[in-house]
């Protein structure tokens, strides 16, 4: 099993909707069971800028993370609907056991 998370900014737009909302809807489509999207309170990127939700931050900067836990099928096929969209997205993949208890 995978977990898939996607790393995009909360303003990031495609297809006419929100970026997190696009790869939450192509999981659906693929059949996937659940996904997730989480927004930051806080954190920096790779241009070290600190950004925070408070007051005075202009909304938009921080970012949302996206997280599936798939089999590798299923993974492979959700990075190549992103990657025939041509977008840019940071994504992490890890190996990871899952299951109930």
């Amino acid at each position: 099993m995978n977990q898939l998370c996607f790393y995009v900014g909360e303003k990031q737009h495609h297809a006419g909707m929100m970026l997190y909302e696009w790869l939450l809807e192509e999981a659906k489509g693929l059949g996937i069971h659940g996904g997730s999207a989480f927004r930051a309170i806080a954190g920096f990127g790779r241009h070290g800028r600190l950004h925070e939700e408070t007051f005075f931050e202009l909304a938009g900067e921080l970012a949302i993370k996206v997280e599936f836990i798939l089999d590798d099928a299923i993974t492979e096929q959700m990075l190549q609907r992103v990657h025939m969209q041509s977008l840019k997205i940071f994504y992490v993949r890890t190996q990871v056991e899952s299951g109930f208890m």
